[in-house]
C-alpha cells in the first residue's frame, strides 16, 4: 500500500485548508485512518482518526476546529483545517492502519 498526501500549502492565521491522503495498492483504504504532525524540532504527535466505522478522535488542541473524514471508494481519508493557528505549522503525515505512511504535506500558518 502507497499513500500520497497532498493539500498543504501556507495561509494566514483563522484561514482553512483541507488535506487529502489517497491509498493505492492491495487492501487500500481498508483499516483506520489517522493524521500526525511533526513541528520543526518536536516529535511527531497524533491529530486525529477514524475508524472503518466512521468513529473519530482529535487531540485536545485541533478538537473543534479540524475535522477527518473518509471516503472507502475512492480509498482516501480527509483533513479539513479550520480556523488555523500558527502553532498548527507543521509537516502533516497520513497513516493508515499500522504500518503505512504518507510522505508528509508541508503546512505553514502565519500570524
Amino acid at each position: 500500500v502507497q499513500l500520497q498526501a497532498s493539500g498543504g500549502g501556507s495561509v494566514q492565521a483563522g484561514g482553512s485548508l483541507r488535506l487529502s491522503c489517497a491509498a493505492s495498492g492491495s487492501d487500500s483504504g481498508i483499516g483506520v485512518w489517522a493524521w500526525f504532525r511533526q513541528a520543526p524540532g518536536k516529535p511527531r504527535e497524533f491529530v486525529a482518526r477514524i475508524s472503518q466505522t466512521g468513529v473519530t478522535a482529535y487531540a485536545n488542541s485541533v478538537r473543534g476546529r479540524f475535522a477527518i473524514a473518509r471516503d472507502d471508494a475512492d480509498h482516501t481519508t480527509y483533513l479539513q483545517m479550520n480556523t488555523l493557528k500558527p502553532e498548527d505549522t507543521a509537516i502533516y503525515y497520513c497513516k493508515l492502519g499500522n504500518a503505512f505512511w504518507g510522505q508528509g504535506t508541508e503546512v505553514t500558518v502565519s500570524s
